[in-house]
């Protein structure tokens, strides 16, 4: 994951609920994922225009570590709800009350492909035009928006999982807001850094994002490899205007944190594999390899 997670006191299934809508919501991380995903592969003209290629393919790969995260801060805040008991005890009955039921009857307690009122994600929220510009405010756009639904979870919980992804998350939406808005101003000439911040509110207003950028992290756009992507350079370059201080690139991608390991729900049936089923399991893997 592109941070480490903390590990839940309690379980939230009500702040699971909200945090859908940074995941499927219009302006969640599916949508930005998939916006650049298709923008960066439909791409016309990619060596002509190069930088501005190159800005959207990297910022895309950036987003599938921020789905990933997403998800995994949902499964946190869903771990415990539930316990383990014969089926005649109702041992889901903490679940019916919650806003999304649906997490505990289709996912055994894990995030879905959807928002916060559990409508699915849907492909009609990618937009593409062809036309770099259009493209480009679109994302600008698409940039503020979830930078504004992700203020309003964070003001909507105090689970600690939330909270952590929603910070961190903040300062690095904050990075592909002021990179697409300079390479707006390349290609236009117009000044779009001037409206920022979109909300009127600095990043630092958040208790969970100060750690963020006192480490420099809205300062740095990855490339997400080790080799290519580098001309972003020619885009992600000058100061913050937030503090002045350096943009900087930097090559590869951040260090991280693990990713949790869920553990099983046998109320939930889930993941159905007892451990008589798991020797039997090891037993097959060895045969078939041989051993």
């Amino acid at each position: 994951l592109p941070i480490a997670l903390p590990v839940p006191k309690h379980p939230d299934a009500n702040a699971a609920a909200a945090v859908q809508e940074l995941l499927g919501g219009r302006f969640g991380e599916m949508s930005t994922l998939n916006n650049y995903l298709v923008q960066s592969s439909n791409f016309r003209s990619k060596k002509k225009l190069k930088p501005f290629y190159e800005l959207v393919a990297s910022i895309t790969a950036e987003e599938v570590g921020h789905v990933e995260l997403v998800m995994n801060s949902i499964n946190l805040c869903l771990s415990g709800s539930t316990f383990p008991a014969d089926p005649d005890a109702a041992p889901l009955r903490n679940g019916l009350d919650k806003r999304n039921t649906y997490h505990f009857i289709a996912t055994a307690q894990t995030s879905l492909p959807g928002d916060s009122m559990g409508k699915a994600w849907n492909g009609d929220y990618v937009f593409n035009s062809g036309n770099l510009v259009l493209d480009l405010l679109h994302n600008f756009f698409l940039e503020c928006g979830a930078r504004t639904h992700k203020m309003r979870v964070y003001e909507m919980t105090d689970h600690p999982v939330a909270r952590e992804m929603t910070g961190y998350l903040l300062v690095r939406g904050g990075v592909h807001v002021l990179a697409y808005a300079k390479a707006l101003e390349i290609m236009t000439g117009v000044d779009v850094k001037k409206m920022l911040p979109i909300p009127n509110l600095e990043n630092r207003a958040f208790d969970a994002t100060r750690k963020y950028e006192e480490q420099g992290i809205h300062r740095k756009l990855y490339t997400f490899s080790d080799s290519d992507y580098e001309d972003i350079a020619q885009i992600w370059k000058g100061s913050h205007p937030s503090d002045g201080e350096r943009l900087e690139v930097v090559r590869g991608v951040p260090q991280g944190g693990e990713v949790p390991d869920l553990e099983e729900v046998p109320e939930e049936f889930a993941p159905g594999i007892s451990n008589e089923d798991f020797m039997q399991i090891a037993q097959r893997l060895q045969k078939l390899a041989g051993l």
